[in-house]
């Protein structure tokens, strides 16, 4: 019969108990039994309610403290030297000074690249190869939380990262390197893996290898070919091959011919793909359906999926036949029955992913003959598509025309880059490398509580409004006192950079725990486009005005770009994208110009997530980059030449967009380069970047405090590629996260760094 199975299921709890756990834990008010007791709570609740809804499959090592990629490298014992290691299991300590860095006494361990997991807001710990490199097995945890969930009753189907996608996903320092030269030193571990899996008692296991979605080399076809020749031939246990985000094209033949019992495909991104996978799929392989939406939240459409599944069916039979999520369902809230008071029009379209896992034993029943026992569910499945296609909630005709009236000229600035240059030096009179921050300012508790007592009517808005204007004016302040020559606000009003805007804009929904994981214990709350977006009222007028006015040095107005409201949102799926994504633009837009009426003088518009959003095929980049592109565009052309308009984008692979990132066309680019020692910086010096720039040079995802030294140095490399008129100073990101006690030192060193590099440059220059 055709059964429902899932893929993975978040593992923050309902009520992000593991970051909780996780920052105590950090913080050293808890002890690591404390931890790791936490965690296995979190772990068996998951599975008790996979396993209550009616799955036939239930995965195991989808849980993890902090990243599953960081877990295959601790499973493998592939720890960079400089961590220290022991090298027999790796510890919580090596584990956790890899995602987040490590500093107490004379140690100083900056933590290792992360970057984001394919196209999603999840971000992963990149692993670090170099030739000759050993492995050993160093960690047994897929095994043990099989055997955990073994001891509750339930038999699970362990996850694991495959060993191809692991090695393509890493980087080395010698760009000639390729890490597939080490396929064959890691296979036997994973073949090790297997077989204590097998003696464990698992049946089948779920290999995870979407890099198959990507356009591949042939060698790592190749590697494919090779690594599953081998793993297959290492136990008895049966490998569901799975593959999400994507369509394989012309990877599809590879993935067919491995000798593997199962393949999962993504039906969602990529339905017409199942066509192509049916005429050429051997006999006896299993097919997972992905059919149910893993990445978003809308209520799966029953009667669109319905002929997709029978064609399945007719052509490979029931017993052939799995229904899945279209991937993990770690991208999706946890339970939308713990929202009391949400929108209930909105909410009757939703479905997170405790509702997912009920879809999806609905539709396996109904296909596998039991449609009278799962009759109300169908029927209420079809009322909820209707209604929303139906609702008069979701169209404005005001917003449909002026979207329509958008023209060429409005997506161009009045002067040319170096025209605006001139009149932005005549007025800003800024000093050679500018210092500045991106935007936040550590959310401390004090702040979280005022919000809180605030929304819970505990205190007036006079009282809240009071709170806020003493932060800001505390941190102009101090931003004065250390030097920095462009302020910020602070953002202290602010939840977060998406939500806080989506909260002003017609069309969205907000949850008060939607969460999802960003990584390790950030976790984010994406807010949901239902329908037309459009802005009323200013948004963030108000105190980036009060801020400037307490202030001779410019203040940035600190905005949120269109692309990342869009790709940081929950999207509705009944018109395209790019559609959506101009309707933010001319919202943001507006507030853009409304700053420079109250006499803001520079204009950060962060578009965090815009690379993202690209397209994992390369054949599909210039239709996504040209929207993309103009989007932000039309955000940030109605200003007057004087107004610099500044960008931020988060930790990325430039080199292949180059060229859309010199089309924004903004005065100045700052982005996350610390990590990686301004490796990202090649990509500007090949292609000779016309504009400005401010590569980070303070990892602000570490609690580690860089010293100043250390900046000097991430400084004296970015000139080696811009000129000093070119660079700015500044974090890799906003210090939202970060603590006041982590703030003061490592900023107020960024600023001492600063001055130290101009006075070199200085020195260098021929006397008169």
């Amino acid at each position: 019969m055709v059964v429902a199975t899932n893929l993975g299921y978040p593992r923050i709890g309902p009520r992000r108990e593991l970051k909780r756990a996780l920052e105590r834990y950090w913080s050293g008010k808890i002890a690591a039994s404390d931890l790791l007791d936490a965690a296995a709570a979190i772990r068996r609740d998951n599975w008790a309610t996979q396993s209550a809804a009616g799955l036939s499959s239930v995965p195991s090592n989808d849980f993890s403290l902090y990243d599953q990629i960081l877990d295959t490298t601790a499973m493998l014992g592939a720890v960079p030297k400089r961590y220290g290691w022991s090298g027999e299991t790796v510890d919580l300590t090596t584990y956790f000074a890899m995602a987040r860095g490590h500093q107490e006494g004379d140690v100083d361990l900056p933590a290792m690249e992360m970057t984001k997991w394919f196209d999603t807001n999840y971000h992963y710990i990149v692993p670090e190869f170099h030739a000759g490199q050993s492995f050993q097995f160093a960690s047994t945890k897929p095994v043990d939380e099989f055997s955990e969930a073994r001891e509750q009753g339930v038999a699970t189907r362990p996850v694991l990262v495959g060993p191809v996608t692991y090695l393509l996903l890493g980087k080395s320092d010698d760009e000639a390197f390729d890490p597939l030269t080490l396929l064959d030193s890691i296979l036997p571990i994973y073949a090790e893996v297997l077989q204590r899996l097998e003696a464990a008692g698992a049946e089948w296991v779920q290999i995870d290898e979407p890099v198959l979605v990507l356009d591949l080399e042939p060698a790592a076809r190749d590697a494919f070919a090779r690594a599953y020749e081998s793993l297959t031939a290492a136990s008895g246990l049966k490998i569901l091959l799975t593959t999400y985000f994507g369509d394989l094209r012309e990877n599809l033949s590879t993935a067919l011919a491995l000798p593997v019992h199962g393949l999962h495909v993504d039906l969602v991104r990529a339905p017409d793909q199942l066509d192509d996978i049916l005429t050429d799929i051997p006999d006896g392989l299993l097919l997972s359906l992905g059919v149910i939406d893993g990445r978003n939240v809308w209520k799966a459409d029953f009667r669109a999926l319905n002929d997709r599944i029978a064609t399945a069916i007719d052509r490979l039979g029931p017993d052939r036949i799995q229904i899945a999520p279209s991937c993990s369902l770690l991208h999706t809230p946890v339970d939308l029955d713990l929202e009391t008071d949400f929108d209930p029009d909105v909410r009757q379209w939703l479905a997170f992913a405790r509702q997912k896992l009920d879809e999806l034993v609905v539709l396996s029943r109904a296909f596998a003959g039991d449609t009278d026992a799962v009759a109300a569910e169908l029927q209420a499945n079809r009322a909820a598509a209707g209604s929303r296609a139906e609702s008069d909630r979701i169209h404005s005709r005001t917003v449909a025309s002026r979207t329509a009236a958008v023209t060429e000229s409005m997506l161009h600035r009045a002067a040319e880059y170096e025209d605006r240059r001139a009149f932005q030096n005549e007025h800003l009179e800024l000093p050679l490398l500018p210092t500045t921050t991106i935007g936040s300012f550590p959310q401390t508790g004090d702040v979280r509580s005022a919000r809180a007592a605030f929304k819970r009517g505990k205190s007036t808005r006079e009282e809240y409004d009071a709170f806020l204007r003493t932060a800001i004016e505390d941190s102009i302040r101090w931003q004065e006192e250390i030097g920095l020559d462009v302020l910020v606000h602070g953002e202290f009003e602010r939840t977060d950079m998406v939500e806080y805007f989506a909260q002003k804009l017609n069309g969205f929904a907000f949850t008060k725990r939607g969460w999802v994981q960003s990584y390790g214990s950030r976790c984010v709350r994406p807010p949901i486009i239902y329908g037309d977006v459009s802005r009323e009222d200013p948004m963030t007028v108000e105190w980036t005005r009060y801020a400037q006015s307490l202030t001779d040095r410019p203040v940035k107005g600190m905005l949120t770009g269109p692309v990342t409201i869009l790709q940081w949102s929950f999207v509705r799926d009944d018109q395209p994208e790019s559609d959506t994504c101009r309707q933010i633009a001319l919202a943001i837009r507006d507030e853009v110009r409304d700053l420079e009426w109250t006499g803001i003088k520079i204009i950060q518009i962060d578009e965090a997530a815009l690379r993202e959003g690209l397209p994992l095929r390369r054949a599909d980049w210039d239709k996504y980059l040209d929207w993309a592109v103009a989007c932000f565009r039309l955000s940030s052309s109605g200003v007057s030449p004087e107004i610099q308009v500044h960008t931020h984008m988060c930790y990325s692979e430039f080199n292949d967009i180059i060229h859309a990132i010199t089309a924004m066309d903004a005065d100045v680019i700052s982005i996350e380069s610390s990590r990686s020692k301004m490796e990202l910086l090649d990509a500007f010096a090949a292609y000779d970047y016309p504009a400005e720039i401010g590569p980070g040079v303070y990892d602000i995802h570490s609690p580690r405090v860089p010293g100043e030294p250390e900046m000097e140095d991430l400084l004296d490399l970015a000139l080696d590629v811009f000129s000093s008129r070119q660079l700015w100073v500044n974090p890799d990101c906003g210090l939202k996260t970060r603590t006041w006690d982590e703030v003061r030192p490592a900023v107020e060193r960024m600023v001492s760094a600063a001055q130290k590099v101009r006075d070199k440059l200085a020195a260098a220059q021929p006397s008169a």
